[in-house]
């Protein structure tokens, strides 16, 4: 089908009505995952509290603790970089620190004798025990804006967006797949 010249002069017009509106600009606070991010790195400062001031570790390093400590069984730095979602230079730092600390220590894979995995040192494991009522109070401090209903829901969605990303929810989820 051949264009006619007022084809042509219909689509000319439509581009310089088009360029002439304002351009549409992307409002961050509104953008879903700017605020995910911001809301990350405020609660993450605000429980670092518990653990900077009173025990001198720095994010990476609780990091590291807390996956150690919720776990069964040693497992891998590799698992905790994945696991948290911390560059894996960054977890291998503080994993130094803290074994120099003597917060953590290595195990021998009994699989593969090439691999070490960690674990917490007794020191580590007191360390994790006397934290955690600390940052879950912390947390029920952060979301007393919240209904426990509101808390519910918000749980509901969090977990919907991770399972529509296909991340891996629970520990146990990520045995069973033997991921991380």
């Amino acid at each position: 089908m051949a264009r006619t010249s007022s084809d042509i002069a219909l689509k000319a017009r439509q581009a310089d009505e088009a360029s002439a509106r304002p351009k549409a600009r992307l409002d961050l606070f509104k953008f879903v995952p700017f605020r995910l991010n911001r809301l990350a790195a405020e609660v993450s400062s605000a429980l670092s509290v518990e653990y900077q001031e009173r025990h001198g570790l720095d994010i990476p390093a609780w990091r590291v603790i807390a996956t150690l400590g919720f776990r069964n069984d040693a497992c891998s730095a590799q698992y905790i970089a994945q696991c948290t979602r911390t560059h894996k230079s960054t977890i291998s730092r503080a994993v130094t620190t803290l074994l120099s600390e003597d917060m953590i220590e290595r195990v021998e894979n009994e699989a593969d004798r090439r691999e070490f995995r960690l674990q917490l040192t007794k020191k580590g494991r007191a360390l994790y025990e006397e934290l955690f009522p600390q940052l879950l109070r912390r947390e029920d401090e952060i979301l007393a804006c919240l209904s426990a209903q509101e808390r519910k829901q918000l749980s509901a969605l969090l977990g919907k967006i991770e399972e529509s990303l296909d991340l891996i929810q629970t520990s146990k989820e990520a045995d069973a797949k033997q991921a991380y």
